[in-house]
């Protein structure tokens, strides 16, 4: 998935490193023997120049790392569509399990040459250390390589994920989806309790803000129905609509919103609002497909939630759904693509990796990366899955509706909350403080410690772990 971890896509049970190398052809399947070799006979002199065929030389090898095959798929749809692309792609990919793939990557930009990745992804839970921290300086500026503000501004790219990949106001990584959340919940419960499913409806019985949406937990409860299935499904909205990230001024900093989490999580509790679980776990997936202890309500996404979690587990519930705002903007994961900076020391190599990276992350074309994309066409002939992507010029002009929320372009509410999620409150160290945090609010809400130990425990070991000492 598109990473949930996001926006890579989250990869349930994955339990082994996967690597793989391949020279995918220039012309998708066709002979190579239209490239010129240094050994090849030179072609008869003629006195027509137009009738001399036109020699491309080497083909050039772009070295692509990723940690799912996502990206390294769509490096053959790219020469299927491009014929003329004197490109082939070495593909690297190591999955994140275990954290195999940043190590594996930090080395591999370190070391330079010839092997060293020309682009590289990199996922929601990390990429800030490769466009903003300790390892931004190998990436490439996207002005580099031809691929200006005016592009990113046509394309209409949200904000929160041209902040995230920018540094000192110089973008270094986009990416193709788009991953602000919504929230998705059940048609039919919502006609029990509110008495209508329409989603302007439910937008405002849910939110803005917080205390409408405990307002509409009290009445979803007098009917027997959790809001959600656990905490974790109202942290992805909390944590992005704070205000500062976990680091200002190289301190533990904890934005007031996050630290309400404790409350909201302990409310949601005590109240009974939810059943209880944890996100990724057997219960959270009952909950989907209405087999959990009490009926849940919904839960806060991106698309690809609803495309590659959602989709395997809802089961009877299948088109029993669908998808509003959020009392709060957010997103969830998502994958950047970065290009390495030595590309631009030769003209043709960056010729080759800006044409791709363009075609990914900018092109709003009928034939663009994201066109496939957000309309399912990635096959020819075949209907494939539809998700929301990075352009909102491309989603206006893209049919978004799917069965599994019941015919709704969702579409509709994914471009809004693409424009409402925010880029400037992540930092590098996020993937290990929020494992941290949310052990801790998990504690608290559990009874098994008080507030002000749950807290001096998270800074004590934010503080072991990372070095980082707290305001």
């Amino acid at each position: 998935m598109k990473r949930m971890k996001g926006m890579k896509r989250i990869l349930v049970g994955i339990s082994a490193i996967l690597v793989m190398s391949s020279a995918l052809t220039a012309c998708g399947g066709k002979s190579n023997t239209d490239s010129s070799s240094p050994s090849s006979s030179p072609a008869p002199e003629t006195n027509t120049a137009a009738e001399q065929p036109k020699e491309k030389g080497p083909k050039v090898t772009v070295n692509l790392w990723s940690f799912t095959d996502e990206i390294p798929k769509m490096t053959q749809k790219y020469l299927d569509t491009h014929p003329d692309a004197n490109v082939e792609f070495k593909t690297t990919i190591i999955a994140t399990t275990d954290g195999a793939y940043q190590p594996a990557l930090d080395q591999a930009l370190a070391g330079g040459g010839k092997d060293a990745p020309d682009i590289y992804a990199a996922e929601g839970a990390f990429v800030l250390k490769y466009t903003q921290g300790d390892a931004s300086t190998y990436a490439a500026n996207y002005a580099d390589l031809g691929l200006d503000d005016q592009m990113v501004k046509d394309a209409g790219i949200a904000q929160y994920s041209v902040d995230i990949g920018s540094i000192d106001g110089q973008l270094k990584g986009l990416g193709y989806q788009a991953t602000g959340g919504a929230f998705i919940y059940r048609r039919s419960l919502a006609k029990d309790v509110f008495g209508t499913d329409d989603p302007a409806t439910i937008k405002n019985e849910i939110g803005p803000g917080w205390d409408k949406f405990f307002e509409a937990a009290a009445k979803l409860k007098a009917k027997g129905y959790g809001i959600v299935s656990g905490d974790g499904d109202i942290w992805h909205p909390i944590e992005n609509s704070s205000d500062k990230g976990w680091i200002v001024d190289g301190k533990l900093h904890i934005d007031p919103k996050r630290e309400q989490f404790l409350d909201l999580s302990k409310k949601l509790k005590d109240n009974g609002y939810h059943n209880d679980t944890q996100d990724w776990q057997e219960g959270w997936f009952a909950d989907m497909s209405g087999t959990g202890t009490k009926p849940v309500f919904g839960f806060f996404g991106p698309a690809w939630l609803i495309n590659y979690v959602m989709k395997d587990n809802v089961k009877d519930t299948f088109g029993d759904w669908a998808v509003t705002e959020p009392p709060t903007g957010f997103f969830w994961g998502g994958t950047w693509l970065l290009a390495n900076k030595d590309v631009t020391k030769d003209d043709a190599k960056k010729q080759a990796v800006a044409d791709f990276v363009k075609w990914v992350t900018l092109d709003t074309s009928d034939t663009g990366l994201q066109s496939y994309w957000a309309n399912g066409t990635m096959k020819d002939g075949e209907q494939g899955t539809k998700d929301s992507v990075a352009s909102s010029v491309v989603m206006s002009k893209s049919n978004g509706q799917i069965d599994l929320l019941g015919g709704q372009n969702m579409f509709d509410v994914f471009v809004p909350a693409n424009a409402n999620a925010s880029g400037k409150n992540l930092t590098q160290y996020d993937e290990t403080i929020n494992t941290l945090w949310r052990d801790q609010v998990r504690e608290y809400s559990a009874g098994n410690k008080d507030r002000d130990s749950a807290l001096a425990e998270f800074k004590q070991q934010v503080k072991d772990q990372l070095g980082i000492d707290s305001e």
